[in-house]
């Protein structure tokens, strides 16, 4: 959701959804200023055995704001992203976001693995995807 619908994040989900407390307790330690960073919304889920959606509904929930997305999309004052197109794409890299795009975008998990699969950063990948005009769609704890 769009920063005009902060404070409005959790009508994104049924109304009967229920808060999870012990996610909701994670995410209260790693909380600095009403926002969570990516990194540490995997790393609860890392830590709780759950998804990153799992986080990032209870993130929602809590009508709290995810900051420091890990591609560089969202969440940096005061530029709000900051991935810039690289210069250059290898060959491999292309390859394996064209394989991997899912209505001509690539989803936030897949730049994920491919960054881990060729062992590169994830901002390298989202800095490829600016460069070859592919956004990147789903991210893994629901902010878009």
């Amino acid at each position: 959701m769009a920063h005009e619908d902060a404070g409005h994040y959790a009508a994104k989900h049924p109304p009967d959804k229920k808060l999870n407390q012990d996610i909701a307790g994670a995410v209260k330690l790693r909380v600095s200023n009403g926002k969570i960073s990516c990194a540490s919304g995997h790393k609860i889920a890392g830590d709780l055995h759950i998804t990153p959606a799992e986080v990032g509904i209870t993130i929602d929930l809590l009508e709290m704001r995810i900051n420091k997305c890990q591609l560089g999309l969202y969440g940096y004052a005061p530029e709000k992203r900051i991935v810039k197109p690289a210069e250059t794409v290898s060959p491999e890299l292309e390859r394996a976001i064209l394989k991997a795009l899912a209505n001509n975008r690539l989803p936030c998990a897949a730049a994920w693995e491919i960054a881990r699969k060729l062992d590169i950063t994830k901002m390298k990948v989202s800095s490829a995807c600016e460069a070859l005009k592919i956004k990147i769609s789903a991210c893994q704890l629901g902010a878009f």
